[in-house]
């Protein structure tokens, strides 16, 4: 069954399309042609702003023109990511896909339904004649995958409405009113390369098999990350071994959790065959820590070449030292509101070129004083250990409104539908409400969407039948709107 003979069709054939175009963060130079050309063919007029947000807007249901202006807004970029043995090619190569168990899912890689899904549907809403609604202006922004650009660059007079429906939540019967502020924190050491000492071979530490996800929605559930396992691996066998270390990689994207991690290392032939066996505890270790929740962990030691150079000795311990001290994972609940996480940080990616090693980190929290707290013991264990540290992208959270006129309407726009009161909550991750918030102070808010679960992972995958039950929220909430 094709993707656009499911209700509704026009979502689904708008998606369908999407899923063929390119749209990594900061290279969404497709989707906005695209998005702009489905403006030209629908004969509405758009606007662009400098940074490339685009803008469509769609006049009012005969009848509703003196009804407020509703802003749908939702994100053009995804997150890029991909198991190491798939071959694909985000800047060229359709996202592939498969059906199964009731789920749309991507083979290998990211699905992209955060957020194209949203996009999706906002196409559809201009294409579609038959839905009420009032002035209708459709935000689409740029570069919220890596640092919320898009939502940075809104100016109050480049949107009109002030009432905003965001279509980037993830679990369907629940309005988001509320987010996490945010902080990136990159760590950068310099270390003096040596030479490998004699009768030593090289040996690949491998970490993969982790499920990963979303640095905030997912952080929770507790996933092992894989460079803090490696990070705990190669800590073990240098204080029983002294090894020679090189060539760290794992994790791609600040707002996701790593998923793969891996090392060469230097060690004395003498001991292959024990540090081999250390591996193998290791893993044994860590099966037994994380139980059911990654059952397809694994680490691995393979003979590999020996490497150019690596870090002895203190300037191993150095790093090894900052790489088990740095925070990883939850901080702090809400004592507010159940089950909402309050403080987090994802160490997201270790990268290293030569003698320069790059750790990037990424903290939440839905209080600044707290966020700080965290950023400020990562920038103190780097201090502590000798190396750079550089804070950036700060920005706020989305503080909860519950007197919301769009929350209320949205809310009974649900009881309508589906007979039953949403669930109102707060989310642990950087929805773009929190900028346009600061940006546009006066635009009243409210986050919805269908089910999409793992996102950021090649784990992702959007229940389809929910995407009806989205459509079927929104319109009823344009409806209402209109009719107010």
């Amino acid at each position: 069954m094709a993707l656009g003979d499911f209700e509704p069709k026009l979502m689904w054939r708008q998606f369908e399309k999407i899923l063929t175009i390119p749209r990594e963060s900061g290279k969404e130079e497709q989707i906005i042609e695209y998005v702009i050309g489905e403006a030209n063919r629908f004969g509405l007029e758009y606007r662009q702003d400098e940074i490339g947000n685009v803008i469509i807007s769609k006049p009012a249901t005969p009848g509703h023109e003196s009804s407020p202006g509703v802003v749908l807004q939702s994100h053009l970029d995804m997150v890029c990511e991909k198991n190491s043995d798939v071959d694909h090619d985000f800047t060229k190569d359709p996202i592939q896909t498969e059906i199964k168990d009731g789920y749309l899912t991507a083979v290998g890689t990211t699905l992209g339904g955060d957020n194209g899904i949203g996009v999706a549907a906002q196409l559809a809403v201009l294409e579609d004649k038959e839905l009420v609604h009032g002035p209708l202006e459709t935000l689409f922004t740029v570069d919220e995958e890596a640092g919320l650009g898009g939502a940075r660059a809104l100016s109050s007079g480049f949107v009109k409405g002030r009432t905003l429906l965001n279509l980037d939540s993830e679990e369907l019967e629940i309005l988001y009113v509320g987010c996490a502020g945010g902080m990136d924190t990159n760590v950068t050491f310099n270390l003096p390369l040596e030479s490998c000492q004699p009768a030593t071979t090289g040996l690949k530490i491998s970490v993969k098999g982790l499920r990963g996800g979303h640095s905030g929605c997912d952080i929770e559930k507790f996933r092992g990350n894989a460079v803090k396992l490696l990070t705990r691996t190669l800590f073990s066998l240098n204080e029983t071994f002294q090894i020679g270390l090189a060539e760290l990689h794992g994790g791609n994207r600040r707002n996701a959790i790593a998923r793969e991690a891996q090392a060469v290392i230097c060690v004395t032939k003498n001991n292959l065959a024990a540090i081999k066996q250390a591996v193998t505890i290791c893993e044994t270790w860590f099966k037994d820590e994380y139980g059911t929740v990654e059952p397809g962990l694994t680490v691995t030691a393979d003979e590999t070449d020996l490497p150019p150079g690596v870090f002895y000795g203190a300037n191993a311990n150095r790093l090894l030292d900052f790489l088990m001290a740095a925070p990883h994972g939850v901080a702090a609940m809400s004592p507010d509101i159940e089950g909402l996480v309050e403080t987090s940080t994802n160490m997201a990616s270790v990268k290293t070129s030569n003698d320069i090693v790059k750790i990037q980190f990424m903290t939440r929290s839905s209080i600044d004083s707290a966020l700080n707290m965290v950023s400020g013991s990562i920038a103190g264990a780097a201090r502590l250990a000798g190396a750079h540290f550089k804070h950036s992208g700060k920005y706020s959270g989305w503080k909860p409104n519950m007197n919301s006129r769009i929350l209320n309407t949205t809310a009974r726009a649900h009881e309508n539908v589906f007979g039953f009161a949403p669930e109102i909550k707060a989310i642990h991750a950087g929805l773009e409400c929190g900028i346009i918030g600061q940006q546009i102070p006066d635009m009243d808010m409210v986050s919805f969407g269908p089910l999409l679960e793992n996102p950021h992972s090649p784990a992702e995958q959007l229940q389809i039948d929910s995407v009806e039950k989205f459509w079927k929220l929104m319109a009823e909430t344009l409806r209402l709107l209109a009719e107010a």
